[in-house]
């Protein structure tokens, strides 16, 4: 079975995703191979679990691949507004908030962070 929306449907679904905008939050880092386990365990055990007290806080993942250096990860949260981010990051929102014992996993990591207004989502 096939699915198409028509034009109309697609119309108010996009609509209503405009309405709702959120802001996606992007950061990288390469830790060192055998530390990437431990980055993964801090941000679910303290980064993602202060970030959940945190009215206007969405949502968080977490991405990975293999470089030649090590691990990249890439930590996106969505935030409802940039007074949620402000919460977490601070009056500097493009400032990346990365403690003294995630440097120390890090090969190199992104001094700054990249913001993007989601202006159309999908799902099945």
């Amino acid at each position: 079975m096939t699915f198409h929306l028509t034009d109309e449907v697609y119309e108010d679904n996009f609509q209503k995703q405009i309405a709702d905008n959120v802001i996606e939050r992007h950061w990288k880092g390469i830790a060192r191979n055998e530390r990437a386990g431990e980055y993964i365990s801090h941000l679910r055990k303290d980064t993602f679990r202060e970030l959940a007290d945190i009215n206007g806080f969405i949502s968080a993942k977490i991405l990975q691949r293999n470089t030649k250096e090590g691990i990249e990860f890439l930590v996106v949260t969505v935030w409802k507004d940039d007074g949620a981010i402000r919460q977490f990051a601070g009056s500097n929102i493009e400032t990346a908030v990365v403690p003294e014992r995630v440097r120390e996993m890090m090969i190199s990591y992104d001094k700054t962070v990249n913001h993007y207004l989601v202006n159309f989502e999908t799902s099945v």
